[in-house]
């Protein structure tokens, strides 16, 4: 790039972009030496400080925002770091610089350069998207050109707006249509932009009976524009979608089409779809949106074009109107809003758009068929031939209920049933879209909620696949993910019932239900002090529930637990992550209550012992006093005169013994302490009751994680296939010395023939530890056949 770069005659351009390629290499470099030195960097970096009067260089400032896009990298590292911004990105952010530079040009000169880029990406963007004859409109924001369009039709229906204005808005109100599928806060946003009240929206809803059930109402929506049209009122604007921006179905914009035309109501078409207008083979669907009056396009995340505004494509002849509106602009600043994408457009050429866009198309595609061959997944797709959005979540299999009714309530199931069931499906999805965003963040998955499937995840590589590189390995690998999940998921879903009904059954268990757990269900133990009528944080609880969640944790299975407040009020609770199949529910469950119960009682223990402790200490306190004063009767009152009880202490010395108490734990009662200065010994007193252990777990094999199914009857099918093959070398005994199997024990030979001498006597060291279960017998080696 440099070479070219000397080409140019101009040195002003050429200088900007050598600088601009340092520039980016530092923001894109810096990271990894950010990474290093993130331990040294010290807090007082980001607190701003005065201007300085001296002003700093280039590399000086660039390093300020390397260090203010890349510092927080610990707390959010997706969030901050920039990707896949190549050669492409690098034009686009040139058009930023090169507009600041064009603009200080002469203005004749100016005039002609910005009017040659309007003109050419207009012609360029009409040409690849199928809309002849049409003018552009460039803006930063995606919904300020329909905002502007619905300006334009104002302007247009009511002839008289620039004069009268409000007068004729309040005498005939203008309604626009919006489909119920469109993006949220779209009318909101045009009625604040409009000044509009929001009685001027109509929200027409979707198909219930027929068709997409994302898709516009048109029988509806004649209805609707009739009424109105009775009550005064003007239909100014209609609302499409080509592809909306939940699922990507596209609204039946032929036919909505002719409505318009019936009804002289402005059409205007937005969505995703439309970035296939560039391909050879488009949808009729699609196609129809070429005959519409305007058209919202971002070729930004389609190409993967950073910092490039959205476009309006309309068609109309009054460009007095147009001007009115805002569509078009004698500025020159607003005409060179299309230069990053002028610039990009050349940069790509014809060939390199279409090849983004079908490639984005074809990660759909194989997405598409790649999930129509995993169980338990439900595919939303509109069109199976050219759909962009891949849209899918999995179900769970309901009884007496058809595949393709999974989604929606079954008439011989409950409500309560089918809510459950409808939450329980919708956190297990919400659960299988982040952990697949986590392991294959190339894939850019977005986790919805749609008002009839319920939770959902969205594949749009239209959106994300230029951005983020997204390549056909990714979608195998995503396909491969899933159904490394989906055991997973079944198991949960099959075992939550289960964990419910043994929770129930089991003492001091509560069983929560939260709607909102993906994982096998959550559980609250209930100590004896626990108020169950209050809904208020419970201390005791949670000092129970803390060292409940840090003694299962300790137990290393296969099991995630958590502690949190209840669905419904804030006692802690435990909360059971995703179990696999061979998860032993009724061990899992027992262990929670055990080692809850056994930290109540150690809790109870302590605090026994405390005031067993201080009674204790009383009581001594009383007893020493008592005998001091027996010690003073013993003595006499002379004794204690300073000076006469000296002399009389070495005349007639006291033989005092030393009596003290000592406090036996164990007992809970007060001692005498006679013993230990006799006997220089100090004496053991009662021996203490065992410790609790903690955790009761059943035996397991060295390497077997707890809370394992098939552990639980590996003892009894170790010793029966011990049994039946000793059997089997009995009768291969019996064989060999031509006995018959039912010979009693004493009539057989004490070596068989054809049996070593060795083996002879393990299979009758066997024999015997299968008779005597109880003795045992170390010295004895199991054949190498029997191991």
């Amino acid at each position: 790039m440099e070479a070219s770069l000397e080409k140019i005659a101009d040195p002003t351009l050429a200088e900007m972009g050598k600088n601009l390629k340092e520039a980016m290499k530092m923001l894109e470099d810096g990271q990894r030496r950010i990474e290093q030195e993130k331990e040294n960097k010290l807090l007082s970096e980001d607190i701003p400080g005065p201007l300085q009067g001296s002003g700093q260089d280039m590399v000086s400032i660039l390093q300020l925002v390397q260090n203010l896009m890349h510092g927080d990298d610990d707390v959010e590292p997706q969030s901050t770091r920039i990707q896949n911004i190549g050669e492409q990105g690098h034009m686009a952010l040139l058009g930023h610089s090169l507009g600041a530079y064009i603009s200080t040009l002469d203005k004749e000169r100016l005039r002609k350069l910005t009017t040659r880029i309007l003109s050419d990406t207009t012609l360029w963007l009409c040409r690849i998207f199928r809309y002849e004859n049409g003018c552009a409109y460039f803006h930063e924001e995606e919904r300020e050109g329909l905002a502007k369009i619905c300006r334009l039709a104002i302007h247009s229906r009511y002839e008289d707006f620039v004069v009268d204005g409000f007068n004729l808005l309040y005498n005939k109100k203008p309604v626009i249509y919006l489909s119920a599928a469109a993006r949220p806060g779209l009318g909101q946003y045009l009625c604040n932009q409009l000044g509009l009240p929001f009685p001027c929206l109509c929200r027409v809803p979707c198909n219930t009976m027929f068709g997409s059930q994302h898709q516009m109402d048109v029988a509806f929506l004649e209805k609707l524009i009739k009424d109105d049209i009775e009550r005064g009122r003007l239909p100014l604007l209609l609302v499409a979608n080509a592809g909306t921006a939940a699922v990507g179905h596209t609204d039946k914009i032929g036919r909505l089409k002719e409505l318009c035309e019936q009804y002289g109501i402005w059409l205007h078409v937005e969505g995703v779809n439309l970035a296939t207008l560039a391909l050879g083979y488009v949808s009729s669907s699609v196609l129809a949106a070429t005959k519409c009056d305007s058209m919202t396009l971002t070729p930004g995340p389609w190409l993967g074009l950073p910092a490039v505004p959205a476009v309006t494509l309309y068609k109309h002849d009054d460009p007095a109107l147009t001007l009115v509106a805002g569509l078009t602009s004698n500025k020159p600043a607003d005409k060179l809003r299309a230069l990053p994408l002028w610039l990009s457009l050349q940069y790509l050429g014809l060939d390199g758009i279409v090849e983004k866009i079908k490639h984005a198309c074809q990660l759909s595609q194989r997405l598409q068929e790649s999930l129509k061959k995993v169980n338990h997944i439900k595919i939303l797709v509109e069109d199976e031939l050219s759909s962009p959005v891949v849209v899918f979540r999995f179900c769970q299999e309901l009884p007496n209920s058809d595949p393709v009714l999974k989604a929606v309530p079954v008439p011989s199931m409950a409500p309560s049933t089918f809510g459950r069931e409808r939450h329980s499906c919708d956190a297990l999805n919400r659960w299988l879209g982040e952990q697949l965003k986590q392991l294959v963040p190339a894939s850019g998955l977005t986790v919805m909620d749609l008002e009839v499937e319920g939770m959902c995840v969205r594949f749009s590589p239209l959106m994300t696949a230029a951005v983020l590189g997204t390549q056909g390995e990714d979608v195998d690998q995503l396909v491969a993910c899933i159904q490394s999940k989906l055991p997973v998921l079944t198991c949960t879903l099959q075992l939550r019932e289960e964990f419910k009904q043994e929770v129930e059954g089991t003492a001091g268990l509560l069983y929560v239900d939260d709607p909102n757990w993906p994982g096998i269900g959550v559980v609250r133990y209930e100590h004896a002090n626990d108020d169950k009528s209050s809904l208020k944080s419970d201390p005791e609880g949670e000092k129970i529930h803390s060292t409940l969640l840090k003694k299962l944790n300790e137990l290393e299975s296969d099991l995630t637990f958590k502690m949190g407040p209840e669905y419904k009020s804030m006692k802690s609770c435990i909360y059971v992550g995703m179990v696999s199949d061979n998860i032993d529910v009724s061990e899992l469950v027992e262990t929670i209550a055990v080692t809850a119960r056994e930290i109540e009682e150690n809790s109870r223990l302590l605090e026994n012992m405390t005031e067993v402790v201080r009674k204790g200490i009383q009581e001594a306190q009383v007893q020493l006093q008592k005998a001091n004063e027996e010690r003073l009767l013993e003595e006499g009152v002379l004794r204690q005169i300073p000076v006469v009880g000296s002399v009389l202490n070495w005349f007639s010395p006291v033989q005092a013994s030393q009596k003290g108490r000592t406090f036996n734990l164990t007992a809970g009662s007060l001692e005498s302490t006679e013993h230990t200065y006799v006997y220089k010994v100090q004496g053991t007193g009662v021996t203490p009751p065992p410790t609790p252990s903690g955790i009761h777990t059943k035996q397991r094999l060295p390497g077997q994680k707890p809370f394992k199914r098939s552990l639980r009857g590996s003892d009894a099918v170790s010793e029966t296939s011990s049994v039946s093959h000793i059997e089997d070398l009995e009768k291969v005994e019996d064989m060999s010395s031509g006995l018959e199997p039912s010979t009693p024990e004493a009539h057989r030979p004490e070596q068989p023939p054809g049996v070593p001498a060795s083996q002879a006597s393990q299979i009758e060291a066997l024999r015997n530890r299968t008779q005597h279960p109880k003795d045992d017998h170390p010295q004895v080696e199991e054949p190498e056949s029997l191991r």
